[in-house]
This record gives structure tokens, sequence and C-alpha cells, in this order.
């Protein structure tokens, strides 16, 4: 299940809708309206296998990996969003949920970044061709 946090903007959340990408948004359609950061991470653990997508910086930490869930921080503009999700969605290393699970991605122009699970050092990918 692909979760958007609150603060990704109506306009993307729309892009999503009309591209036919699943998801589910926190204060509308599950969760409720103003949940702290605190809160979201055993709010994720009542789901099978969510992906959180979010623009909060705070969520890329390597403490915040877990098997049950990954973290998807957006570091791009609020109104390129729904651009990223989907390119990140598509992307051959995190095109399945299963690929994500354990994983805190940051996605970027320049490609992802990711802590995984157990891993020492921060793994590094280029958007592909």
């Amino acid at each position: 299940m692909n979760i958007l946090d609150e603060n990704v903007l109506e306009d993307q959340r729309q892009l999503l809708l009309n591209w036919r990408v699943p998801f589910r948004q926190i204060s509308c359609e599950v969760g409720r309206r103003g949940m702290k950061d605190d809160e979201i991470i055993p709010f994720l653990l009542t789901f099978r296998q969510p992906t959180l997508f979010t623009v909060d910086r705070d969520f890329y930490r390597r403490d915040l990996c877990h098997a049950q869930y990954s973290l998807v921080y957006l570091d791009v503009a609020q109104s390129e969003a729904a651009a990223f999700v989907r390119r990140l969605l598509r992307h051959p290393e995190f095109d399945t949920q299963a690929k994500r699970m354990g994983h805190v991605i940051r996605v970027s122009h320049i490609g992802l970044a990711a802590w995984r699970l157990y891993a020492e050092r921060e793994t590094h990918w280029a958007w592909p061709s």
C-alpha cells in the first residue's frame, strides 16, 4: 500500500489519481489530520507493507529502517511530488512493494539514495536513461 503524507499537496494528489497510481493519503482516507511525526511510524505498522511518501526530510534517517515498511523522502519541490512518486515506482530497483521494504529512500533530481535495513552505508542509484 502506498501512503501519502498529508503534506503532499492536493494538486499532486489529483495527478496521482489521474495516473491511476494507487495510494491512500493521511487525513483523507487513513489516519487523522495533524498526525505528528512520532505517531506516523507506529501507524504504518498497522498496515501490511506500506510505503510512505513524504516531503518531510525528518523521515530520511537510517534508524527508521524497518522490515515491515518503507519510507520515501521526496527531496524535490512540492509541485513535483507526484511525478517523482511515479518515477520511483517505475525504477527497476524499487518497482515492487517487496523491493522497497526495509528501505528509507531519498528521491531527488539527481537520483536515489537509500538506507537499507542493517546496511552500514547509504546506497545510490541514477535514474534510468
